[in-house]
């Protein structure tokens, strides 16, 4: 009798690991059919071609604000500002696309990049995301929350572009684009620097003609003396950054692939997977 009862306990502990395994198994395969399918040519392409369309559609975006709100002048009214016209919703979307943007490309790119720096390019350009992101919704009428995510994208973007351009540019791959996604980046951050230059100066030169304080709202003309430049530095940010997203996308797009349809390596990398 006790014998019989230990069988049938055995027998049920035997079935449940089996239904255990079972699952651990079928779990295992969805992972791994999952990431395929995020690896796979079809995939990438498709994210590519995302990546152009939502660039495209924001610099649409943009263009259409300067027709819908002529009263902002482009050349010392930064884009945020547009937050304060009739149409914030079309600047709430223009950020929404430049972050969605750049996740899209992020998944387009990610099984060519093999070096460390490369890798950490892309998580920058899906941090770089996240700033368009909360822009969209954290307009400049929030300090905190519009701060923290112009510092994501304005001085994320430029690095992370720096470092997939080089990274990139010693794959196979990618050494046709090479150049002008590294001219892309660098005129990325040279915007930056030049938008920081010119709003430096221009409120230096409103101190000193309105004694030495700001005033509280933007004036509708700026005084004679005045430079305005910082908001031409502003949209030329964006549209650096729109066209290193968009050559990249299309690279990504024509890429060649190797004989096997895998991803091909580095040649004469300098920086192995682990780095130096």
């Amino acid at each position: 009798m006790h014998a019989s009862k230990g069988c049938s306990r055995s027998l049920a502990l035997g079935e449940a690991e089996l239904e255990r395994h079972y699952m651990e198994g079928a779990v295992s395969k969805a992972v791994t059919k999952s990431f395929s399918s995020v690896r796979s040519p079809e995939f990438r392409k498709s994210a590519a071609w995302l990546a152009v369309s939502l660039t495209g559609a924001a610099v649409l975006l943009l263009a259409t604000l300067h027709v819908l709100s002529p009263e902002f002048s482009p050349s010392w009214r930064v884009i945020s500002e547009y937050a304060f016209g009739h149409y914030a919703w079309v600047l709430s979307l223009m950020f929404l696309c430049m972050g969605s943007s750049s996740w899209a490309l992020a998944a387009a790119i990610w099984p060519e990049v093999h070096t460390t720096s490369g890798k950490a390019g892309v998580w920058l350009l899906l941090i770089a995301g996240l700033g368009g992101v909360m822009a969209s919704y954290f307009d400049i009428t929030h300090d905190v929350g519009h701060a923290i995510a112009g510092f994501l994208g304005v001085i994320g973007f430029p690095i992370a572009a720096m470092l997939l351009s080089v990274a990139l540019g010693r794959t196979e791959n990618w050494r046709g684009a090479s150049s002008g996604l590294l001219l892309l980046a660098n005129l990325s951050w040279i915007s930056v620097v030049l938008l920081v230059a010119t709003l430096a100066i221009m409120t230096m030169q409103m101190m000193r003609l309105t004694g030495g304080h700001l005033p509280q709202h933007a004036p509708k003309v700026l005084p004679p003396g005045v430079m305005a430049l910082d908001g031409w530095a502003d949209r030329l940010i964006v549209l650096t950054n729109s066209a290193w997203v968009l050559l990249a996308a299309w690279q990504a797009i024509q890429m060649r692939r190797s004989p096997d349809g895998g991803d091909v390596r580095p040649a004469n990398s300098v920086e192995s997977t682990g780095g130096r």
